[in-house]
């Protein structure tokens, strides 16, 4: 749960307490003093080795003295290795006076971390504080949290052109075989140079682009503007509607890519304009693109791909 919502309800209500009528009134929270962290789950994307992130612990009032505490690790709730997987810029924390919030800093080490996103290590810190602090509100009075330690690797598009393998359910379904060799570069009519074209995606002659969100990097998701993939005679064997597929990517699932083991995971929803409502889509099927090396892509080519 949420620790932020404690604080955003006392903010909203102090906030709506003073506008009251037409007096300029000035209220502050006036309850019981809770210390804790901010949540109970944070997932630290680790870019290098050199940066510090702040895990944040608040206070529900301010004091006029410096008031310090101790963080310790859970190290029996915790998978991530201290001086391995992560290092604690100061196992003690200090709100100052008058403020309402601190950190505690802890950095990735990057080397040392593997990108598997299912197995990430988890560190569960405790902090120290009076019991006359304790918020029983929450579970273990807010006084624990859980850190996830994700990986980053730094984005280049030019990782993502040359030789891929397409595995999709479509082609399953439609072709009779899962994969489908491809080549792909990246689109110069893309100013940002986010966008890599998949030449011959699921049909000879028949180009798709996909482009590349990088302003969250915990959050690598690709987009994709609804374009023809094939005709439906190609497809089908028969005209349907105006004669071709088109797929766009459906909002209702998340397609994304990963930056260290390139690749890019997508839902793609097949459709032909031109035929009546209800009638017009084919399905939403998976593809999972994999970038490989001219080697493999030499050997796969041998093998028949």
């Amino acid at each position: 749960m949420n620790k932020n919502i404690l604080f955003g309800t006392i903010l909203t209500l102090t906030l709506l307490a003073g506008f009251t009528g037409c007096e300029e009134e000035y209220t502050v929270y006036d309850g019981p003093l809770y210390i804790m962290f901010a949540d109970t789950l944070s997932v630290v994307g680790v870019e290098n080795s050199n940066t510090y992130h702040d895990i944040h612990i608040g206070a529900t009032k301010a004091s006029d003295k410096d008031r310090t505490f101790a963080v310790e690790v859970i190290e029996q709730e915790s998978s991530a290795i201290e001086g391995r997987h992560y290092e604690i810029e100061s196992n003690t924390v200090t709100i100052k006076a008058g403020e309402l919030a601190t950190n505690v800093r802890i950095r990735g080490i990057y080397e040392n971390l593997a990108v598997d996103v299912e197995n990430l290590p988890v560190l569960t810190l405790r902090l120290i504080t009076p019991d006359e602090t304790h918020c029983n509100l929450y579970e273990k009075d807010g006084l624990e949290t859980k850190v996830m330690l994700q990986k980053i690797c730094p984005f280049d598009v030019n990782a993502f052109t040359g030789y891929a393998m397409v595995t999709s359910t479509f082609l399953y379904n439609y072709v009779g075989s899962y994969n489908r060799l491809i080549e792909t570069s990246v689109d110069t009519t893309d100013t940002e140079r986010k966008t890599v074209i998949l030449h011959d995606y699921l049909y000879d002659g028949y180009d798709v682009k996909v482009k590349f969100t990088t302003k969250d990097m915990l959050n690598p998701l690709i987009e994709m503007d609804d374009q023809p993939m094939a005709s439906t005679g190609e497809a089908f064997n028969t005209i349907y509607g105006d004669g071709m597929l088109h797929i766009y990517q459906p909002s209702s699932m998340v397609s994304y890519y990963s930056s260290c083991e390139k690749f890019i995971l997508q839902y793609m929803t097949v459709w032909v304009p031109g035929m009546e409502a209800g009638y017009n889509t084919v399905g939403t099927f998976i593809n999972a693109v994999e970038w490989i090396s001219d080697d493999e892509a030499r050997i796969l080519k041998q093998q028949g791909y």
